[in-house]
């Protein structure tokens, strides 16, 4: 009792109270680990660094407040750096349970560009367990103010609290010095930022990671011209010819993009007690008119639906960290869909999203990819119960947006953007369908997500009785795809009873599948439809629709290819630098064949083949990080390109200016809204949602143009 009291009593001292900040920060860091952070710990001296990482840059930072002399100034500051690190923590738990990773400092700082961020899911991201991430402060506090805790008066000189600092950095060099044995070129080599976080703490890999950022930055002013040739040269090389029977098969049709958000391809035929999770989206799969793909998977990196528009519109990948969106969307010069369009053959483009348009800094990107019209939140009625976390309500969104559609001058490239299909999955009650259950998991986030995706595959069906009834479904191209999972892997165990899966037997390879998302081109009133089973992702989405709508890709930097191609490559790479194949997927330098699901110990032949797919993946997103980090398309001025001017956009007044154009076109006006005798198509949507006055019942007679119901040929 007498040590204890003794050991309480050198609290009073600086040294003392600085001390006891650091066991406490240490012990909620560790709270953080084994609650939260799925880390995978394979020996004895991984999980001594992991329980060790934190103190060294814990004693580092709070030391400090330590070359602070003024009595109450020092123990202000002190607590100050607590509170900040405690922030950083756990703004990375929230990250991570969400997206699985740990927050950059580009993240970070594109914070204030994304807005609402993880804000719309915040609540449901919480813990019980959150209370001991703040706790520590509250109690601390209270012990000064009551003075069990007594402030010391006593400055320390220089030589002492540099000697607590260079105790904080031997720490730091040891646990480096450890690390480099047990994983050597940490720094330099690894496949995942939770090696980093595993080995030298979160303080660490923070301070790493803005380390590098500062160093890109740099890079990016000293970039040259010169550095696009071996840009140009892979890109050449990689290139594959159209398929001579598909190309131009959607000539001169509309373009409509619909972004399934969040959504899996094993939602594609899913049934619950017997019924179907997305019946519209399944007929529509299998359809006639529609050519779709099952091996198709997100490749998208921490800016999750930034990510996969920015494969959509431009065939490059995302950035290895953060969003390219928010944080080079503002100022990168790109050869992207929209304007590819506009000035090849003369399409109008457009943006429908029921979100604030600083949402991933989209107000700013869009510009520079030449979109014209960006019809965001601002446009639509948000008010009450219409929206959600993250958004208009999906139906609302579709109906809300015909009475700019219509004066949109055709041919048209628009895409929609749904949001409802979100994590946390929040569906009001009177949104729910009664015909429909939510299966019993044990899992909310799990069981609410079907509900919202059969949801949004009512408001797919809803939107299409439109263009049918206004006859823009036989003018247009329909391109269906899910933009990334939606059940994060630690939800997984729950999942896989829905799925007919052993939760006990879920894998890492089991996870690589489920990043599979769809991908259809529907085009109605045609009968070439197919199942496709060739291996893609979302990097091969813009060459294989321009080559259905006749417009050559060669001239332009893009590093997917025609998925309908004779000579498209069929190796799927993922931001992490994990791949897949036909036959293989690759996850950590660990090779599984796709027909077992189980790991394989390559042959010789087997792993020469394995080190030169790894160093083509490698290759590709090196070259695409290059081009989007420098900004090297600046320099790249193809035949028939002219460089988008964001300045020539303004999104403020989109409808006032559809429609001063139709009137400057006159007769010549190509708006749906002039085809329809100036006379608004807002009456040929039909609708359930009960948010509306006038709700109507008909939209279960519904359907697509012809639907192949089970016989669509299942083959490329």
């Amino acid at each position: 009792m007498e040590l204890l009291k003794r050991t309480w009593r050198r609290t009073n001292t600086r040294i003392g109270f600085t001390t006891l900040l650091v066991i406490l920060f240490w012990l909620k860091t560790l709270i953080a680990y084994f609650a939260d952070f799925r880390i995978t710990l394979n020996d004895p001296l991984q999980v001594f660094l992991y329980l060790t990482n934190p103190i060294a840059t814990t004693v580092i930072l709070f030391s400090l407040a330590l070359y602070v002399r003024p009595t109450r100034l020092f123990y202000t500051s002190a607590l100050v750096l607590d509170i900040l690190n405690t922030v950083l923590l756990y703004l990375n738990v929230i990250y991570y349970r969400e997206f699985t990773d740990f927050m950059t400092v580009s993240t970070m700082l594109g914070y204030n560009k994304v807005n609402q961020g993880l804000s719309g899911s915040s609540m449901a991201l919480t813990s019980i367990h959150d209370i001991f991430f703040w706790l520590d402060l509250v109690v601390v506090v209270i012990l000064l103010l009551t003075r069990r805790i007594k402030m010391d008066a006593n400055k320390l000189n220089w030589r002492a609290s540099f000697a607590v600092t260079s105790i904080g950095f031997l720490l730091l060099g040891l646990d480096f010095s450890i690390s480099e044995m047990n994983r050597p070129q940490l720094l330099t080599k690894t496949f995942d930022r939770s090696y980093i976080v595993k080995y030298l703490g979160i303080d660490t890999f923070t301070a790493y990671d803005g380390i590098s950022t500062q160093h890109n930055n740099d890079i990016r002013k000293s970039a040259k011209k010169s550095e696009l040739t071996s840009i140009l040269k892979f890109v050449k090389g990689h290139y594959a010819k159209p398929n001579k029977k598909m190309y131009g098969v959607a000539k001169g049709k509309n373009i409509i993009v619909i972004h399934l958000e969040s959504f899996q391809q094993f939602l594609i035929g899913q049934k619950i007690d017997g019924k179907e999770v997305t019946p519209f989206l399944d007929k529509l799969y299998k359809s006639k008119s529609t050519i779709s793909f099952n091996n198709f998977y997100n490749q998208v990196g921490q800016g999750k639906t930034s990510d996969a528009e920015n494969m959509l519109e431009t065939s490059n990948y995302g950035l290895p960290q953060g969003s390219l969106f928010a944080q080079l969307g503002s100022e990168n010069t790109f050869q992207a869909a929209p304007q590819i369009l506009k000035q090849r053959a003369g399409y109008t483009s457009a943006v429908f999203h029921g979100n604030v348009a600083s949402f991933w800094n989209r107000n700013n990107t869009y510009k520079n990819m030449g979109y014209q019209y960006f019809f965001d939140a601002s446009y639509y009625d948000t008010s009450g119960d219409k929206a959600l976390g993250f958004g208009l309500k999906d139906k609302l969104l579709f109906n809300d947006s015909i009475k700019y559609l219509q004066h949109l001058q055709q041919p048209f490239y628009v895409k929609y953007l749904t949001v409802t299909n979100h994590f946390p999955f929040s569906l009001d009650k009177e949104d729910e369908d009664p015909n429909f259950k939510a299966p019993d998991t044990g899992s909310k986030t799990v069981d609410d997500y079907f509900l919202t995706a059969h949801y949004l595959d009512q408001s797919i069906k809803e939107f299409y009785g439109y263009l049918e009834k206004s006859g823009l479904a036989k003018k247009s191209i329909i391109v269906l795809y899910g933009d990334h999972y939606g059940i994060s892997d630690s939800e997984n165990k729950y999942l896989a009873k829905v799925l007919g899966k052993n939760a006990d037997d879920w894998t890492d390879f089991d996870n690589a599948q489920l990043q599979r998302v769809p991908l259809m081109f529907n085009m109605p009133g045609t009968k070439n439809g197919y199942i496709d089973h060739t291996y893609g992702g979302e990097i091969d989405v813009l060459p294989t629709l321009l080559h259905l709508m006749g417009i050559s890709t060669k001239r332009y930097i893009q590093f997917g290819t025609d998925l309908i191609s004779k000579q498209h490559d069929d190796v799927v790479a993922f931001r992490d630098q994990d791949w897949v194949t036909d036959k293989y997927t690759c996850i950590a330098d660990q090779l599984y064949d796709n027909r077992t699901g189980k790991v394989i110990q390559p042959d010789k032949k087997t792993k020469a083949w394995q080190k030169r797919m790894q160093a083509k993946v490698q290759k590709e997103l090196t070259l695409s990080d290059s081009l989007n980090q420098k900004n090297l398309l600046r320099f790249y001025h193809p035949k028939g390109f002219k460089a988008v001017n964001p300045e020539d956009y303004n999104y403020s007044d989109g409808l006032q200016k559809a429609e001063k154009i139709e009137k400057k076109l006159g007769t010549k006006s190509t708006s749906l809204f002039d085809e329809n005798g100036k006379k608004s198509t807002q009456s040929d949507f039909s609708t359930d949602a009960p948010e509306l006055k006038h709700k109507t019942t008909d939209s279960n007679r519904i359907k697509i143009t012809n639907p192949d119901d089970n016989s669509a040929s299942d083959g490329k």
